[in-house]
């Protein structure tokens, strides 16, 4: 039984088509009518969740965040959220809009009044970012929520994510677990999905996916043919804007893509190997048949000299069983080029002996029938001297008599009738 839940009426796990998260997350830059723009822009693209970030920064970060400057920017990690942090009452605006456009509202919060505020809006379920995968103080804050949570797990090891992941299941929450590599923007080769694969068999109770930080689809993509059930990828309704994440964000025709090629592998993994019924129609012509390379008379062994596979595979035999074939008996006429039937070959050991019981018969018959004509003509002997007093003790074959052979009645005619009998050679000299 494969780990699932719902967000909303949204079911998540491999059962399901995966889902596609667009993270709006600060790429607003703080503007609520930006962040508006963006949310039109996904839903347009066919988003069901849009994830934000919540930042209440003065409880999120302390006064050495502002010597502290991201990889990715050229500015203080405290300046670039204060910049772009949306205030209390815009967020309220941002949910609701999500909402009433038919696509559920989720966020990440940063900090315990990041938390409650998210907890007082009373949205679907929580998101905790990979730097916040060990931050267990919030974990289990969040944890008391009652709501299921997804996990982000970039720049944390398996030990340290067990520890997360023992909070939740004590709280008794359905969980995800994200793989994630934490570099703006990440190479193809620093994506590990290996990572995603030792997470679901780490944790089999959790349900996995990607969140993604390439500057394309493809590690996504990827990501759900090793079994991933949930993507996440930064979203901007314009590569053109502003904004630290905006260079590995995707813009309305990203997301389009992502969400139908998730869904397609979707439905191309899994499955066994052997042929599909529909395969079957191809099969007939693609596959071979064993066929007569020659005529094979009755009673012919059969062999590679007389026996090849061709098209269509709609004979009775199989190229698959072309050798299980070599050395039976033809049991009647087999047309070259014609495909053998089960009725053209002896099967058992019977058909095989009166195959050649049969032909053994005719054989001798024609010999027979050759001395018989041979004696018939031969001159007579000497008046007064029999062929007894020459010392013949045969008794010479009359027309019309019947010899039997190897089992076999030959008629003068050379016809070669079976009866099954031990031969019985009357008159023939031993």
């Amino acid at each position: 039984m494969h780990a699932e839940f719902s967000i909303g009426n949204r079911k998540v796990g491999l059962a399901y088509e995966p889902l596609v998260i667009a993270e709006i997350g600060i790429n607003h830059e703080g503007n609520l009518d930006t962040a508006i723009a963006m949310v039109d822009a996904a839903q347009q693209a066919g988003a069901e969740i849009i994830k934000h970030q919540t930042h209440v920064v003065e409880d999120e970060m302390s006064d050495e965040a502002k010597l502290v400057i991201p990889g990715n920017a050229d500015v203080s990690i405290y300046e670039i959220m204060q910049r772009c942090a949306l205030s209390k009452d815009d967020e309220w605006v941002l949910m609701n809009y999500v909402n009433a456009k038919g696509m559920q509202f989720i966020s990440t919060p940063f900090s315990r009044a990041a938390a409650l505020r998210l907890q007082r809006m009373n949205i679907p379920a929580y998101k905790i970012g990979s730097g916040e995968c060990n931050n267990y103080p919030l974990i289990r804050l969040v944890a008391s929520f009652g709501k299921p949570v997804i996990v982000s797990t970039g720049m944390n090891n398996l030990s340290s994510i067990a520890k997360t992941v023992g909070i939740l299941r004590a709280a008794k929450l359905p969980f995800a677990l994200l793989h994630c590599t934490n570099v703006y923007p990440t190479p193809h080769e620093l994506v590990r999905l290996g990572g995603m694969t030792a997470l679901a068999a780490a944790f089999p109770d959790a349900v996995i996916g990607l969140s993604d930080h390439t500057v394309d689809n493809y590690a996504c993509l990827g990501a759900v043919a090793l079994g991933a059930s949930i993507l996440e990828r930064h979203f901007t309704d314009s590569m053109a804007r502003p904004g630290p994440d905006i260079v590995c964000s995707m813009d309305s025709a990203a997301l389009s893509d992502l969400i139908a090629g998730s869904r397609a592998i979707f439905k191309a993994r899994g499955g066994n190997k052997g042929h599909a019924p529909e395969e079957e129609v191809t099969m007939q012509f693609a596959f071979a048949s064993v066929v007569a390379d020659a005529d094979i008379a009755p009673g012919d062994a059969l062999s590679e000299d007389n026996l090849w596979v061709r098209r269509p595979g709609t004979g009775d035999f199989n190229a698959g069983e072309y050798e299980k074939l070599i050395g039976k008996t033809a049991a009647r006429l087999i047309k070259k080029g014609s495909q053998l039937r089960r009725g053209d070959v002896a099967e058992t050991a019977s058909q095989t002996s009166q195959l050649a019981y049969g032909d053994a018969a005719k054989r001798l018959g024609v010999l027979l029938i050759k001395r018989d004509v041979v004696e018939s003509t031969v001159t007579q002997p000497e008046e007064g001297i029999t062929n007894q007093a020459k010392g013949s003790t045969a008794t010479q074959p009359k027309r019309g008599h019947a010899i039997e052979c190897n089992g076999s009645e030959l008629l003068s005619d050379g016809t070669a009738v079976h009866t099954g009998r031990q031969p019985q050679l009357s008159g023939v000299e031993k």
